[in-house]
């Protein structure tokens, strides 16, 4: 997070008004009309699992999670593929197109093309451009005093998908992790639009905690964190204790570890968790009690985590 950011400080701010939510938000938002603006963000990863249209499927639905945390429809998406010629035949390549494409049916998105090239290893993504109602965006600053804190997909393919990497978990103990990866964020934007939602973001790859600290860190508010309402997939502790952390989760606890308020009781262990980059995550919403009810209303999954209080911009997570 600390190097993005200093990246980020380094970019001049566009001058164009049009542009309503410039570098630094889940997605670039641009005004084309009255009532209508353009979404724009991109996307690219590395494998996660070992099946090529798996793959190239989680990775259709990591790209189009920007836009709908901004509240918006995504209409069509560009891809971007790395390929190491040398260790992959194009099958492998078609595989992942092929998944890709099965996430975009189901989103109604077009693919409309994009560019491959030479790399040291695979990677694939998408440049994803959408739609969205300027008096219906959801942004990140948004939070208030008295607000519940709840996420829509419990944590843990970081360490789930290093965990297969490592030889620890096999392909077979991946479906609970997969499936919440496949599993798109279309329906949860929608019902936090309807619920009201104050804040919106993903949570990807600076893990819960460092999404959560991008929204609450310039207001006048704090975040409390309740660990033990935080839902977490099977297994996720257990390959913890075994050491299977991915070097992003290390990365994110070193950047705010200092900046968050962990009760004494809460072990490095346990924060790890809470730094574990995801990938394909849910979204982490700010919003009122009635805005919680709709989403248990909806039989949506979604959990309360913590609520907002007044302060200076901090988290403080608490145990018991």
């Amino acid at each position: 997070p600390g190097d993005l950011e200093e990246i980020i400080s380094g970019i001049t701010p566009p001058a164009d008004e049009r542009v309503i939510i410039p570098p630094g938000d889940d997605a670039g938002i641009f005004m084309l009309k009255k009532g209508l603006a353009l979404v724009e963000t991109v996307d690219v990863i590395t494998p996660l699992v070992n099946d090529p249209y798996t793959f190239g499927a989680i990775s259709s639905a990591n790209s189009l999670s920007d836009v709908y945390a901004m509240g918006g429809i995504p209409h069509t998406a560009l891809a971007i593929a790395g390929f190491p010629s040398c260790d992959y035949g194009t099958e492998v390549l078609k595989q992942v197109l092929k998944g890709a494409e099965s996430v975009l049916d189901r989103a109604g998105v077009q693919l409309m093309g994009g560019h491959c090239f030479e790399d040291t290893e695979l990677k694939f993504g998408l440049s994803v451009t959408g739609t969205v109602e300027p008096d219906r965006i959801l942004r990140k600053d948004g939070v208030r005093e008295g607000n519940i804190l709840i996420i829509t997909k419990p944590l843990g393919t970081g360490v789930l998908t290093t965990a297969l990497k490592g030889g620890k978990l096999k392909d077979v103990d991946m479906d609970e992790a997969v499936g919440w990866m496949l599993t798109l964020n279309n329906r949860a934007s929608e019902l936090a639009l309807q619920a009201g939602a104050h804040a919106c973001t993903d949570v990807t790859g600076f893990g819960l905690l460092g999404h959560a600290f991008n929204m609450v860190r310039d207001t006048d508010t704090d975040f409390i964190f309740r660990l033990q309402d935080i839902p977490v997939m099977h297994r996720v502790q257990e390959m913890i204790d075994r050491g299977m952390v991915a070097e992003g989760a290390y990365n994110n606890m070193k950047y705010l570890k200092d900046r968050i308020e962990f009760q004494d009781n809460i072990t490095e262990e346990e924060m790890l968790l809470l730094f574990d980059p995801q990938t394909s995550g849910g979204l982490l919403l700010s919003l009122g009690e009635d805005g919680f009810r709709a989403f248990r209303e909806a039989g949506m999954f979604a959990r309360a985590i913590g609520h907002v209080v007044k302060g200076s911009g901090k988290i403080r997570v608490k145990k018991g």
